[in-house]
């Protein structure tokens, strides 16, 4: 059972939701403004996911993607009616994990949570002694942390584990398709952009070591390269 938090200021979708949840065994939590909802979070250390509608009174998702982003990696599910590339792509940068647009499927939206929570759980079963190096970046499974020369990098959930993929395997070339099926899994029912969008915001943190080492292979897609 997992412990979710859904913010959204329509009270027929909560309501909706939350009866999904139950069904499936989860707890919800439910905020309809945007502080109510980052308040909630912050005083509660058992939130397991994040259900997030972007248009809220108060506080908008982007900003509170961007504030719970500086402490947590909890799973972010953005849900919105807002269905442009640009909101898309503004709710990767801000730090979710997922985007669902409205209206939607309840049954894909469980499916959803549940590979965010899959995901979220492999992560932080990570074997104690697991680092990698490579090149002044260091990933530590144990504390879920990356350092560039000791500069801690601050990276969601689904931006570790493409890291972690491809520094494992450096030099290999992984196609979207690859990364989706390991980072979202098989039953995941979104397309590649999403990978693109998450690597991008990747290079973009990893700065000047990102531009060296993390490459685009086109119309193929994304390897780690050692100089």
């Amino acid at each position: 059972m997992a412990r979710i938090l859904i913010a959204d200021d329509e009270s027929k979708i909560r309501r909706l939701v939350c009866d999904f949840l139950r069904r499936n065994g989860h707890e919800p939590v439910e905020a309809g403004t945007g502080r109510e909802a980052l308040n909630l979070f912050n005083s509660d250390e058992k939130i397991d996911l994040f259900l997030l509608d972007i248009m809220l009174p108060e506080m908008d998702g982007w900003e509170i993607c961007r504030q719970i982003r500086k402490s947590s990696s909890v799973p972010v599910i953005l849900l919105t009616a807002r269905s442009a590339e640009y909101d898309e792509i503004a709710g990767f940068e801000a730090g979710a994990d997922d985007y669902i647009t409205k209206p939607f499927s309840p049954t894909v939206l469980m499916k959803r949570i549940d590979v965010a929570l899959r995901h979220s759980s492999a992560t932080s079963s990570i074997g104690d002694n697991d680092i990698i190096s490579l090149d002044g970046l260091v990933m530590d499974n144990e504390a879920h942390q990356v350092t560039i020369n000791d500069d801690i990098i601050d990276l969601t959930i689904k931006e570790y584990n493409i890291l972690q993929k491809l520094v494992s395997s450096r030099g290999r070339v992984y196609t979207r398709e690859q990364l989706l099926d390991d980072i979202w899994g098989y039953d995941y029912v979104g397309d590649a952009r999403n990978v693109d969008s998450h690597v991008a915001r990747l290079r973009s943190k990893l700065g000047s070591w990102g531009t060296a080492h993390l490459k685009t292979i086109y119309g193929i897609g994304y390897k780690i390269e050692v100089n």
